[in-house]
């Protein structure tokens, strides 16, 4: 028998103290072979990222299924922060993109920024990453990590933009040394790179607001408009990593929406992989704790997706491009390129 009124039913709408939710699927199941150093990964992770978000962040931990140990720190920074403001315990592992969905579809803020439990964050990266979503409203997707060779893969609409209402244009890679770090990261047996990668990237320009990014970018760590979640798949998925799955929640919905793919001119994080090496020691001492108030509000994100048409020129510039070499080497040089190997 239910006695009285619930107050809540009052309060009919739910105030919103904060913009941008970041979110951290983890699972580290034991401590040996590749997880060994894991954990301690994990911590620097999280270390970076607490000393380098402003005061208008909220922080969710997805736990697929991790050691007691972990589950246990986990816990303790739950308990320590106020930034971090939801932990999920779950006793299975139900992959990157489960966890996402999980906290994105509870929560409220207009940006979301997904990352790995290996990404370490540099100073000023969220203010890189907030005023480059309001210097491009047409981005819905954007990285900390710039990547020369992310130039192919869902930027149809990066490719009209750029050559139909802004600008594209060959530029100096601002800091190679990062994006050797990267490559490395990866644990590949050959560089994904080759030299012209580490000399140029594809810069798309907004001239109205006087403002810059990369072409492209990775998903290990990005900040997304919120609207990506809403309106993409409701489907969960029933794959844990590979198989495409990111790109059936993340990739597909940013660019079927009409959204930018792009990312920072600058490095401002680093994928540490599942081992600690010494640079990763000095860069966390670098960091001094963020300490200035945020100067945006949920409503300065608005939105302005490419138009159907221009989604539509943009896909068979990409096709185009990506399929007659002839093309590719004539696009490449009018925007400043005379290589073929990019």
């Amino acid at each position: 028998m239910r006695i009285g009124i619930n107050p809540e039913k009052n309060n009919k709408e739910i105030e919103l103290n904060n913009y941008h939710r970041i979110v951290i699927p983890v699972y580290i199941p034991h401590f040996e072979g590749y997880f060994a150093q894991a954990f301690p990964v994990f911590k620097l992770c999280i270390e970076s990222l607490l000393l380098t978000v402003h005061s208008k962040t909220r922080i969710t931990i997805y736990n697929n299924n991790c050691h007691a140990d972990v589950k246990e720190y986990i816990d303790q920074k739950y308990n320590e922060s106020e930034l971090i403001d939801q932990v999920f315990h779950s006793k299975e592992n139900l992959g990157k993109i489960n966890a996402i969905l999980a906290a994105v579809k509870g929560n409220l803020e207009p940006l979301i920024t997904i990352t790995d439990s290996d990404v370490f964050f540099k100073q000023n990266w969220q203010k890189a990453m907030e005023d480059l979503m309001i210097d491009f409203p047409q981005a819905g997707m954007i990285c900390p990590v710039p990547n020369s060779k992310a130039v192919s893969q869902f930027v149809k609409n990066n490719w009209y933009f750029g050559l139909f209402k802004s600008k594209l244009k060959f530029e100096p890679v601002s800091d190679p040394q990062a994006m050797i770090r990267f490559d490395d990261s990866l644990g590949n047996a050959k560089s994904l790179l080759k030299p012209i990668h580490l000399e140029k990237y594809l810069v798309i320009y907004n001239k109205k607001k006087n403002a810059k990014a990369v072409m492209g970018g990775g998903h290990f760590v990005a900040t997304l408009r919120r609207e990506v979640f809403d309106k993409g798949t409701n489907e969960p998925a029933f794959i844990k990593i590979v198989g495409g799955v990111e790109n059936k929640f993340i990739d597909i919905p940013n660019e079927e929406m009409g959204f930018l793919r792009i990312s920072t001119v600058d490095n401002y994080a680093f994928h540490m992989g599942n081992s600690i090496e010494d640079w990763m020691h000095d860069e966390l001492a670098l960091l001094k704790k963020e300490q200035t108030m945020p100067q945006h509000s949920s409503s300065d994100f608005k939105a302005k997706p490419i138009s159907k048409i221009g989604r539509t020129i943009g896909f068979i510039m990409q096709k185009l491009i990506a399929r007659n070499i002839t093309i590719k080497l004539k696009v490449l040089n009018f925007l400043g390129l005379n290589s073929k190997d990019f």
